[in-house]
């Protein structure tokens, strides 16, 4: 019983830390699906959960952070009594969240390893369900063995005060994270827009996709690699054998007012400064005209070498009126508002490429110099 315990703890403790400390690298991104949550919830369930999203980047710093000290606290088995129930009440909200996104089809990726890892709505539904598996053991073995130590046992984790000041510790280190990871980018990249993909080659099969065919006869299923020519088989649906081989991105896709700019947009030197919402950037309303300042000097800088273009998923008006008042006179090209926080979490923020490959990302609090936008597209000076 003390083994399954111990054992309990550590599993759940160590997947908790690691959950949290992928999210709490990108807590933007977290934010980004606590409001996608937000949205399901206010139009299934109540309006009330509309009144959250503002709140959503405080919750996903709050959530992350809670993970990991969760986390800490089951390999510590420190404050067992309220560390269980808290353990076993997130579970079971987490267990009925991904089960109503998998089975009403809701949210498509739960978030739960952030950008790392992407499970489908069942495959979350049922780590969750393996995950309350053990939290109800260690709910309930919890008051018997809540003076045991585990199987790494140091005398100085007896000592009270050493194991207050090691939450104490890890939750400032996860607030300092959260605030560098907003206020500039995330320390690791896991998207597929990070700095090295080439975007063309993503949006292609790594492979030749290989289908099956379902087809009904006498009520019985037959499955065929190839169609069959005998009519007396009905049609009931087509299958994907290796799914592995599907282009990581689909999504992508630029336009303007001549049409599609999607493969323009992977020729030559290209930074892109991308605006989510030029009605809701992230510079204070004083230091925008500081900041636009410092992008016309920048593309004096660079237009030689590499063009300079604006996207946004403003709409035309909002984004005709912003360039009026800073006298901006970039090409403008627009894109979806959810491939744009995917591409770089600040708004605005820079990304460069060089023929479809991504050589750069900056957030606008670390505004690029020309010579380093020179430098990542292999242009010296």
């Amino acid at each position: 019983m003390r083994i399954l315990y111990t054992l309990s703890r550590y599993f759940v403790g160590i997947l908790f830390i690691f959950s949290g400390a992928i999210k709490i690298n990108d807590p933007v991104g977290t934010q980004i699906k606590l409001q996608e949550y937000f949205e399901v919830f206010s139009s299934d369930f109540s309006s009330v959960f509309e009144l959250l999203v503002p709140f959503a980047l405080f919750i996903s710093v709050f959530l992350c952070t809670l993970e990991i000290i969760i986390g800490i606290a089951l390999i510590m088995n420190y404050h067992m009594n309220l560390i269980s129930k808290l353990t076993l009440s997130l579970i079971v909200f987490f267990t009925f969240l991904t089960f109503y996104s998998a089975y009403f089809n809701k949210v498509t990726d739960c978030g739960c390893f952030g950008d790392a890892i992407k499970l489908t709505p069942w495959e979350s539904f049922y780590k969750d369900i393996i995950l309350l598996f053990f939290s109800l053991i260690i709910y309930y073995l919890q008051s018997k063995l809540k003076n045991q130590v585990g199987f790494f046992y140091l005398k100085i984790m007896d000592d009270k005060n050493i194991r207050n000041g090691i939450i104490i510790f890890i939750t400032t280190i996860c607030l300092i994270v959260s605030y560098t990871a907003i206020n500039f980018l995330p320390f690791i990249d896991f998207r597929t827009y990070k700095i090295g993909n080439n975007i063309p080659q993503m949006m292609l099969p790594s492979e030749e996709l290989k289908y099956s065919y379902i087809m009904e006869k006498d009520g019985r299923d037959y499955e065929f690699e190839n169609y069959p020519l005998d009519n007396t088989f009905k049609f009931k649906e087509i299958k994907l054998l290796n799914p592995e081989a599907e282009p990581k991105i689909t999504d992508y896709s630029l336009w303007n007012d001549d049409g599609d700019f999607t493969n323009e947009s992977f020729k030559g030197n290209k930074l892109f400064i991308i605006f989510h919402d030029v009605n809701k950037i992230g510079i204070s309303k004083n230091k925008v005209s500081e900041f636009i300042n410092k992008v016309k000097i920048l593309e004096n800088g660079i237009n030689f070498w590499v063009e300079t273009i604006i996207i946004t998923s403003s709409d035309e008006k909002s984004i005709k009126k912003f360039k009026e008042k800073f006298d901006l006179n970039f090409k403008t090209v627009y894109g979806d508002a959810t491939v744009l926080k995917t591409i770089i979490r600040s708004n605005p923020g820079f990304f460069l490429m060089r023929n479809g490959t991504v050589r750069g990302k900056w957030h606008f609090n670390s505004f690029p110099e020309p010579n380093e936008i020179l430098r990542s597209v292999n242009i010296s000076i």
